[in-house]
């Protein structure tokens, strides 16, 4: 079974095993294209086309057509049951749309589902600015395997902003490590540098701070970068593993 399908729900988790008591290990968002590599009732096997992520998720909210035309470009976007009226409900950055409708400050995406068109861009928009997508995740919460507002991760922070400028770039941290070019001159930090320790990355600002989802923080947050990897040597025992640069 080798259908093209799109995920239509908010987000969704993705499982080690098809068991909610099953390890998280990514997410899933609005719009992600996947293939179907085996299904039940309750679960299907996925492969998600934009990194070859693999794992399981809820047999539920997806269809074969759908041509994304937006996409969200802040932290996250309300969904409105209709202009004016909104819901709890929310979409999270780089959410793939497709406009079924729109006015002049709402695009509809399903039945009794618009979102503002200050919370989207066109979904060939790119953003060079790096430190502003970063930034937008300021103080969200570190939980593994998740990749949006209500929980990231350190690689997901990373991956999140090549997602959101369309180009590939691995989920996890050890495949980022073998994708990214090894910066020639690594003696001095420089902004746009990232810094990859065994399971865990950081991006820098400038040469002296430098931003990641920290588990032992329990958040995104910014950090002096030598006090950072001092202390990640002292209480992890790791050691810098590499250094990258980003590109796109």
């Amino acid at each position: 079974m080798q259908n093209n399908f799109y995920f239509t729900g908010n987000f969704s988790n993705i499982y080690k095993k098809p068991s909610r008591l099953s390890e998280v290990t990514s997410q899933i968002l609005h719009g992600d294209k996947f293939k179907i590599l085996s299904k039940n009732r309750d679960w299907i096997k996925v492969k998600i086309l934009f990194d070859n992520y693999i794992g399981f998720i809820k047999n539920v909210k997806y269809k074969k057509k759908f041509n994304p035309n937006f996409k969200v470009s802040n932290l996250k976007a309300r969904i409105f049951e209709k202009p004016n009226l909104g819901t709890n409900n929310y979409l999270p950055l780089g959410s793939r749309l497709f406009a079924i409708g729109q006015n002049k400050k709402y695009i509809k995406i399903e039945k009794n589902k618009w979102i503002k068109k200050t919370d989207i861009k066109k979904i060939n928009h790119i953003e060079k600015n790096f430190i502003k997508t970063f930034k937008k995740f300021l103080n969200v919460k570190y939980i593994w395997g998740r990749k949006g507002f209500k929980g990231i991760d350190c690689s997901a922070l990373l991956q999140i902003f090549y997602y959101y400028n369309n180009s590939f770039y691995p989920r996890d941290t050890k495949d980022q490590i073998k994708y990214s070019k090894k910066k020639l001159n690594h003696k001095i930090f420089e902004k746009g540098d990232i810094i990859f320790w065994k399971g865990h990355v950081a991006i820098c600002l400038n040469s002296k701070k430098l931003i990641h989802a920290y588990g032992p923080k329990k958040k995104v947050l910014i950090m002096p970068i030598m006090k950072t990897i001092e202390r990640i040597e002292q209480t992890a025992k790791l050691k810098i593993k590499k250094i990258s640069k980003i590109y796109f």
